[in-house]
């Protein structure tokens, strides 16, 4: 949203983009306490933690605020992987050019097991905790999602070297439920389900966004109340849903954003009456 937009409005920032700072977003208790748990207990721990649940319903901004606390921490190297590679050897490129590790195969047959041993290597002689958030986690094959396994420690299980937070729909409890993954799905110390919200936990979020942005009365009331009731509990489609609003009354120059303006941009077009036959035709 450009400057011009953002004086009309009296805003510091669209408080609908996806690209809202993290400062500014809303953070439910349930989600507060599943980052509490990272940050103080399991960065110093290891081991893997889910975030899973439908699309719309936070997990991406459950990463973002975390990725946003961990890095102010001084011993901690973080790492973010936003679409994991299904082809394992892609993944060792990403993995270790999101760590500054060389992890590229030389051969086809050995290569996997002499990075393996490369990384864990760099991992027991580094002083930071190394902490990996992968985004998307559902597309990760079972393959890579064992070697990932297989990366996290090592002397037998005994030191863990990764902290991995994964966030994934239900195609990754589906993989996590396949015989081969019970070892990686038992590891899993911390899981967070984030779920479709109520519509006051939907008022509390648009009042949030409105207030940090700097101005609570942006919308009226009754809008506020309409745009929670036609969300369906997803947050993605509340903002998305506000954000169309917002560059509508832009574009008109209105003051405010009110139902009237609802039912301009969302109404379904009506229908035009039938033609009526000419008596005697």
């Amino acid at each position: 949203m450009n400057q011009k937009l953002l004086a009309l409005y009296g805003l510091k920032f669209n408080p609908f983009s996806p690209e809202l700072p993290v400062d500014a977003i809303y953070v439910p208790a349930k989600i507060e306490s599943f980052c509490w748990r990272i940050e103080h207990a399991q960065i110093r721990e290891g081991g893997f933690a889910m975030v899973h649940g439908d699309p719309g319903t936070g997990k991406s901004v459950v990463l973002r605020l975390l990725a946003q606390r961990l890095k102010r921490l001084p011993d901690v190297t973080l790492g973010a992987i936003n679409h994991p590679q299904s082809n394992l050897a892609d993944f060792y490129r990403e993995l270790g050019d999101v760590f500054g590790v060389p992890l590229r195969p030389s051969n086809r047959w050995g290569g996997f097991k002499a990075l393996r041993e490369r990384w864990l290597t760099h991992m027991e002689s580094t002083h930071c905790r190394a902490v990996l958030l992968v985004d998307e986690a559902q597309e990760m094959t079972p393959q890579v999602l064992s070697e990932l396994r297989l990366l996290s420690s090592s002397s037998f299980d005994s030191q863990s070297l990764l902290c991995i937070v994964m966030a994934g729909d239900a195609r990754l409890l589906e993989k996590l439920r396949r015989e081969e993954l019970v070892p990686l799905g038992s590891r899993i110390r911390t899981r967070l389900a984030t779920e479709f919200a109520s519509r006051d936990e939907l008022l509390i979020c648009l009042g949030h966004l409105l207030a940090g942005a700097g101005n609570a009365s942006l919308m009226t009331a009754p809008l506020q109340e309409t745009l929670c009731d036609h969300a369906a509990g997803n947050y993605r489609i509340l903002t998305t849903m506000a954000a169309e609003l917002l560059a509508a009354a832009a574009q008109k120059d209105l003051p405010v954003l009110d139902e009237k303006l609802y039912l301009d941009v969302f109404a379904p077009p009506a229908k035009p009456a039938p033609r009526r036959m000419a008596a005697g035709r």
